[in-house]
């Protein structure tokens, strides 16, 4: 991976790992459920943007450098790999 994207990514996670605490810190203070649930969606919206810089990131090199060669299997392979993300 890239080394600015790694730093991106780790960045991000770090912010959405504080979301979580302060997530269950709002639990433990007995927080009104809709508060709750709107920092959970935050969260999950966070980790979905980290997830699309991922993607992004692997379909611009991994992907690209196998459809580029002229291995199939490893061509047939990426390509197994994304049909199993895209499935989940």
């Amino acid at each position: 991976m890239n080394e600015a994207v790694s730093q991106k990514v780790l960045k991000s996670l770090n912010r959405v790992q504080g979301q979580v605490r302060g997530i269950a810190k709002m639990v433990e203070e007995d927080r009104y459920c809709i508060d709750v649930v709107t920092q959970i969606e935050a969260a999950r919206a966070a980790l979905a943007r980290i997830e699309s810089d991922l993607l992004r990131e692997h379909l611009g090199h991994c992907v690209h450098r196998a459809m580029n060669s002229k291995n199939a299997s490893e061509q047939e392979k990426v390509i197994e790999e994304l049909v199993g993300v895209f499935r989940r």
